[in-house]
């Protein structure tokens, strides 16, 4: 089983971007770390208790039975977000407590300042947790292990641009999008007391099984790589 760390800048990017395929790994005995880079807050319904609550609510629906879906917090202040040293080191310590061996972030093309900081960092940290003589500091709850080099990077997006980027590939999430629209849901002060974001759940199911019928399964989610795939077989194709 792998050590999966899916990156968001804020608390729901993750499930909009690839809650499915969260769900789908956990039931398949994967560990899966969420790490939220900031708490997403302020906003105009919620607060940074609120969010807590609802992204550990969205996390347990993400959950499968004797497989819970954990998830931490960095703790950088929402919209503020900024590519620096202390960052990376941090996000680095987070590798290598959970010993990632993939890591999930968004796709760097994005209209949102925090997410392609966000991406630039998780990107720059999976290089410095494999270094050596550099400690890194211990995220709350987690105990930093030796140096370690997540052996892949994949891009979900979360775009706030109104294009997606050419995928690499699909994943048929086709038995968990309701997991992930739960999940969405959790987030009740951003997607339901909002009336300004109370289309986006169904935007998200559509695109869902937009992608879905381009790989032609029920529904999918869309991940791109920047570096090449290896196949021993033919039999994960669908």
């Amino acid at each position: 089983m792998a050590n999966v760390l899916v990156v968001g800048p804020h608390p729901d990017d993750q499930e909009l971007g690839m809650g499915g395929t969260i769900a789908l790994l956990a039931s398949q005995g994967h560990r899966v770390l969420l790490l939220d880079m900031t708490n997403g807050e302020p906003t105009p319904h919620g607060s940074p208790e609120v969010r807590a609550r609802e992204a550990a609510a969205a996390a347990r629906a993400l959950s499968t039975p004797g497989n819970e879906v954990r998830r931490v917090s960095l703790g950088l202040r929402n919209r503020y977000v900024e590519h620096s040293m202390e960052a990376r080191h941090r996000v680095a310590g987070v590798i290598r407590a959970h010993r990632a061996d993939i890591v999930f972030v968004p796709h760097p093309e994005d209209a949102h300042p925090d997410h392609r900081a966000v991406t630039r960092i998780v990107e720059d940290a999976r290089f410095d947790a494999k270094l050596t003589g550099v400690e890194m500091p211990a995220p709350e709850g987690l105990e930093v292990g030796p140096p370690v080099y997540p052996k892949w990077l994949f891009h979900y997006f979360a775009t706030h641009l109104r294009s997606v980027p050419a995928p690499s590939f699909f994943v048929d999430v086709s038995a968990f999008l309701e997991h992930k629209m739960r999940s969405i849901l959790a987030y009740e002060s951003q997607f339901v007391a909002n009336p300004k974001n109370r289309h986006v759940p169904e935007w998200v199911r559509a695109q869902g099984v937009y992608f879905g019928s381009r790989a032609g399964v029920g529904a999918a989610e869309a991940f791109s790589t920047p570096e090449p795939l290896a196949l021993r077989s033919l039999e994960g194709l669908a």
